[in-house]
């Protein structure tokens, strides 16, 4: 199975913000949309994620003198990113290698989506349940 067919018929409506943003807006886009990351643009390309864990170690690092640092200067950077034709179970060995939860899904230099680890597991139970039940149904008609 494939990112594309998992993010079919999702809204292409993507929060993000711009490395220039501060922590402190870009925190408090975070706590509004209750998302846990969001892509970074610089000169209109992702260059980055903005994640609850980069606030969490710039805060044990500098305090929170950091709030008023830009997003660009904390972001996990660069952004590992997937495309459509990425296999749900590659996106998910990538996630766990990389240790992220999040994969922006890009085309052409666009983002198209942003899935997160939450996402994938959840669409993979869902098919092994199918899976599991189209074999308990075969079996009972046997």
């Amino acid at each position: 199975m494939t990112i594309a067919r998992m993010i079919e018929g999702r809204t292409t409506d993507i929060v993000s913000c711009d490395a220039a943003t501060s922590v402190r807006d870009a925190v408090r886009i975070l706590a509004e949309r209750r998302i846990g990351a969001m892509p970074v643009y610089a000169e209109g390309r992702i260059a980055g994620i903005f994640s609850e864990r980069d606030v969490v170690y710039q805060l044990s690092e500098h305090g929170p003198a950091m709030l008023e640092r830009s997003v660009g200067e904390v972001m996990t950077a660069p952004a590992i990113t997937v495309v459509r034709a990425t296999g749900v179970l590659e996106a998910l060995g990538l996630m766990t290698r990389r240790r992220i939860r999040h994969l922006p899904v890009v085309e052409a230099d666009r983002v198209i989506g942003f899935v997160s680890i939450g996402d994938l597991v959840k669409y993979r139970i869902e098919r092994i349940e199918s899976e599991a039940e189209a074999m308990r149904s075969y079996i009972q008609s046997a």
